[in-house]
């Protein structure tokens, strides 16, 4: 008994100590940062390395031979007739254990000051003119590469290598890293989800990172043009980048900073997504306009091709699953304060206007 109470007693010091870590981030972000995300990147640097034996993702698997187990003891319990309490306070310590260690080793990170201050990128209110400009020059960057990809004779994308690409999206950070601190950190590829790849679709999830292995992963399934952007944001998750905004905009860096045309023309892709999505969100009629205004154009209309593509995809793979997941990820979200749950992978758009108007405009 006094073993069974000693486990629960445990549970609870390391649920208190991880409460009481969340509270100090939050209130006094500026006495552990940046350290804690140095002392974030080497260890989840330390767990990449360890689990990159192997091109799919280590727990993605062991998590199904782990739910198996705790299925298996359970029922061992129940025939054998042992204490249930006992066997449920170990349960909860290793939970406890294992929270723990995803929280003080890297989700700590989402207290961090924004990525874009950090990088010198000054963000403010934004007119919708500039949003406009930044989101044409996304459109006529992309239409730029268009023609280059690899596609069918329909004009199609074909699917990528995807460990080819894994490897690519992996070392896409290595270049930034030698100029600034923040974007320093492992380059090991990104892994593919083997087992509950499809499942995570069907849940609206194309990419997920693992604060217990160090690992980012994507299923295999996620479309074409989306996948590389996709691998680059779960491998800026390793950085220390906790952030699903800040995440968005340091895989865009990695992309347009990168000489690979796959990484190049995802990257403006999906900025030219996110900001056509913010437009349509303030004025539907210009964004409509926008989108065709250059329509006699071939590589445009390759753009165009591939986010029709892109939908039918995503279309397919519709389910109730995702309402669930949505409110599971925006609880979250909300969680380690960022307010505005969901709806802040969208928010890139500031920070896209704040590189388009420091970079690239005349």
């Amino acid at each position: 008994m006094k073993r069974s109470s000693g486990r629960y007693l445990a549970a609870l010091v390391l649920l208190l100590l991880n409460g009481a870590a969340m509270f100090f981030f939050h209130r006094f972000p500026g006495i552990f940062f940046p350290a804690y995300r140095s002392f974030s990147k080497a260890w989840i640097g330390l767990l990449a390395r360890l689990t990159s034996f192997t091109g799919v993702a280590v727990w993605d698997i062991a998590a199904v031979v782990l739910v198996v187990l705790l299925l298996g003891s359970l029922v061992h319990v129940v025939r054998r007739h042992r204490r249930f309490t006992a066997w449920l306070g170990t349960v909860l310590l290793c939970v406890s254990v294992l929270l723990t260690s995803a929280v003080c080793g890297w989700m700590l990170n989402h207290y961090a000051p924004p990525l874009a201050a950090e990088l010198g990128y000054e963000i403010r209110l934004y007119t919708q003119e500039e949003l406009q400009e930044a989101c044409e020059y996304y459109l006529l960057q992309a239409a730029r590469y268009a023609s280059d990809m690899h596609r069918d004779t329909e004009g199609h994308l074909v699917p990528h290598d995807f460990y080819a690409l894994a490897k690519k999206a992996g070392s896409a950070y290595a270049s930034l890293g030698e100029q600034d601190a923040v974007l320093a950190g492992t380059t090991v590829p990104v892994k593919k989800l083997s087992l509950i790849g499809e499942y995570l679709m069907y849940n609206g999830i194309i990419g997920m990172f693992m604060p217990l292995t160090g690992e980012a992963g994507v299923p295999a399934s996620v479309p074409p043009a989306v996948m590389p952007f996709t691998m680059a944001h779960e491998a800026g998750h390793r950085l220390g980048i906790a952030g699903e905004e800040e995440a968005n905009f340091a895989a865009f860096l990695a992309c347009v900073n990168s000489q690979d045309i796959e990484l190049l023309y995802s990257g403006y892709y999906e900025a030219f997504a996110y900001c056509l999505a913010s437009l349509y969100r303030y004025d539907p009629e210009a964004a409509v306009l926008l989108y065709h205004s250059h329509d006699d154009e071939p590589g445009v209309l390759l753009v165009q091709a591939d986010r029709r593509d892109t939908a039918a995809i995503y279309k397919a793979y519709e389910s109730s699953l995702q309402d669930v997941s949505d409110r599971i990820n925006d609880t979250y979200l909300k969680t380690f304060s960022h307010e505005s749950g969901i709806r802040s992978y969208g928010e890139v758009t500031n920070d896209l206007i704040a590189w388009y108007l420091q970079t690239a405009a005349d």
